[in-house]
């Protein structure tokens, strides 16, 4: 059975030699890049284009043309790369339309060696773009899967390349316009329409005796003409008879065969495969935490985008019925009796239907994954791991700090319980701002202010202590701010076991003490690097990546500090000075504009579950779940006195 893709919805690939068939309308490019898991090409060898149109594993046409096939072998693929790319875009001075918008959607399928389709994707919704990325085949878990992906880009070809991480991607696309442009002064015009079956037929039966008293006669041999452009279809044909019927004898002895000479049966549909045991760590990479961090992102990406399939399949389904008992109403035979009741029902049914197949779809993907997080969640290092994760009672100071540390958990609505790993790379490229508001927050209309802002800081010392716990000893300091104490409580565990690089500092003074220090280090590190001499630093100098919280900002704020702190948050990170705010930024509105640049830098997360961020393909509100303790758990204390114990050997 063919699955009809759309946007963002993948299917399993029975087969690894494929065919992949463009019908157009009109006159596209098309190619195809390899990429690692991560997206990348690695440069212009992993193109194929008009100019080179063999890749190990795929080839495609070297001109323009409506309707085009890509041979495709996965087994041939390089084991390096993951991903194999369809792109379609328009060439240039042809005549044709000059965005996908003017024209009609382009119609993509997958098909097997026997030309029976697997899948199958109009690419709809386009409009200014002129270039596009069609499908994406890629491994998953040992297995190929194809993904719907519909990405265009206003900019053409050069914006589509440089997004596939191609260098000097304007002066590719050139080559390439340049190719597709000889290609089509040496292109023929396409072959004339092909005759119906039915037609064939007729023609055959009344032109047979006159062929036979012709046979003396020489004759021009002609040559058959196939159109294979799925465009135009052709009227249904004459249904030929089951095999165990008898067919009927010319006079002249012999069975006549009205069937065409290359027509076969169809292949039989392959058996369904079974959805592939999941493994920990069966994505690539070096290390056993650097395969598991991209296997999360893998089911992180794969979650945002089934869903995605199964919101637009259930928003065609809706608006179709709209559009159908719209219809009904416009046409007042249809308003009332018998035949508009029967209408809508069939139109009701019809988009039952469809939103019920998504559904199948959407709960067999959601099964699998689900099944992939019970697998890779026991297995995760401290650094991904929850905090009820018994790996945390195993605990040991690493030797080397980890690529990526988790931040909490996300969700969305269609399987609450899913829940992916919020993992962001180290060291932080961003700071943090844990908001103390969160006025939108379903969660947070649940609690007073005075509890709102304890959790806040909870949240924000679980973090601390998380990356205390995944750094080496001596290559992480946490610096607090709290000028008016308020976050004693909150901060015990981290000044009892004595990790911090000093007691909180309180007050105006403490509060401009803390910064100058910090932006001293940041002008020396600085410094030291434009000279090229990194090793040139003053003696003492604290090179281990910097951790500032800021509680209750902006209470103890001047105009001073706060410049500084702007200073701190824009360049800080580049030489390993980070921020942590624990602040409501309504409390800092009397700063007016001033602070947006400082909010904006800063990757907002909550003290209770918000719905605030977006994934990076699809843009879902995903709802955050902050790492918060197990109740009764003693594993903060555990950890820290581990850290603590291996900071004074480090030391000493």
């Amino acid at each position: 059975m063919t699955a009809e893709l759309v946007r963002g919805q993948n299917h399993p690939l029975p087969d690894t030699r494929l065919e992949i068939r463009v019908a157009a309308g009109h006159p596209v490019v098309a190619g195809a890049t390899l990429a690692d898991e991560g997206g990348r090409v690695a440069g212009v060898e992993w193109i194929a284009h008009p100019g080179s149109p063999s890749l190990p594993g795929v080839e495609v046409s070297q001109q323009a043309a409506a309707d085009h096939r890509l041979a495709v072998d996965l087994d041939a693929v390089p084991a390096t790369a993951h991903r194999l790319s369809v792109l379609l875009a328009l060439p240039v001075g042809v005549g044709g339309p000059t965005r996908f918008g003017a024209a009609a959607a382009p119609f993509v399928a997958v098909t097997g060696l026997d030309g029976a389709e697997i899948a199958t994707y109009t690419i709809t919704g386009l409009d200014r773009e002129s270039a596009v990325v069609a499908l994406e085949l890629y491994r998953r878990q040992g297995a190929w899967k194809v993904r719907a992906m519909g990405q265009g880009y206003e900019g053409g070809l050069a914006a589509m390349l440089g997004d596939q991480g191609l260098q000097r991607p304007a002066d590719l696309a050139a080559t390439i316009l340049e190719a597709v442009s000889r290609g089509l002064a040496r292109s023929v015009s396409a072959p004339p329409p092909r005759v119906p079956e039915a037609e064939r037929v007729r023609q055959s039966a009344s032109t047979a005796p006159e062929s036979q008293a012709t046979a003396a006669e020489p004759t021009t041999p002609t040559v058959p003409v196939t159109q294979t452009s799925p465009v135009t279809q052709p009227p249904p044909a004459t249904p030929l008879p089951p095999p165990s019927t008898p067919v009927p004898t010319s006079t002249a002895g012999g069975p006549i065969d009205y069937a065409h000479p290359r027509r076969r049966q169809a292949a039989p549909e392959p058996p369904r495969q079974a959805p592939p045991v999941p493994v920990a760590g069966d994505a690539s990479g070096w290390s056993m935490d650097e395969r598991l961090y991209n296997q999360v992102w893998g089911m992180f990406e794969d979650l945002a985008r089934t869903t995605a399939a199964y919101r637009s399949a259930c928003e065609f389904a809706e608006s179709r019925l709209d559009k159908e008992l719209d219809g009904l109403l416009s046409d007042p035979r249809s308003r009332i009796g018998g035949a508009g009741d029967a209408a809508r029902a069939a139109a009701r049914a019809r988009h039952d239907e469809l939103t019920a197949r998504a559904q199948e779809v959407l709960d067999r993907d959601l099964d699998q994954l689900t099944a992939e997080s019970d697998v890779v969640e026991p297995a995760l290092p401290p650094a991904y791991a929850r905090w009820d994760n018994p790996v945390w009672h195993a605990y040991r100071v690493p030797m080397e700090a980890p690529m990526a540390v988790r931040l909490g958990d996300l969700h969305l609505p269609e399987r609450t319980e899913l829940r992916i790993p919020m993992l962001v790379r180290l060291p932080l490229e961003r700071g943090l701002w844990v908001d103390m508001g969160c006025e939108h927050s379903e969660a947070a209309g649940l609690l007073d202010e005075a509890e709102l802002r304890r959790l806040a800081m909870d949240t924000a010392v679980a973090h601390a202590a998380r990356l205390l716990a995944v750094y080496p000893p001596g290559e992480f300091t946490v610096h607090v701010i709290d000028p008016a104490g308020t976050a004693a409580a909150a901060l015990a565990p981290l000044v009892e076991a004595g990790v911090l690089a000093g007691p909180p500092a309180a007050g105006a003074t403490g509060v401009q003490d803390v910064l100058g220090r910090l932006i001293e280090r940041v002008d020396l590190v600085q410094m030291a690097l434009r000279a090229g001499a990194p090793d040139a630093l003053p003696p003492g100098l604290d090179t281990a990546e910097q951790l500032l919280i800021v509680h209750d900002f902006p209470h103890g704020f001047d105009d001073r500090a706060v410049t500084r702190l702007r200073y701190l948050a824009d360049e800080g990170p580049a030489v390993g000075v980070h921020l942590m705010m624990v602040a409501d930024r309504e409390d800092a509105s009397a700063y007016g504009p001033v602070l947006d640049p400082l909010w904006r830098s800063l990757m907002r997360i909550t003290p209770v579950p918000d719905d605030h961020l977006a994934d990076p393909w699809v843009g879902h509100a995903w709802m955050y779940e902050p790492p918060l303790f197990p109740s009764g758990s003693r594993v903060l204390s555990q950890v820290l006195a581990r850290v603590a114990e291996s900071r004074r050997q480090w030391g000493g």
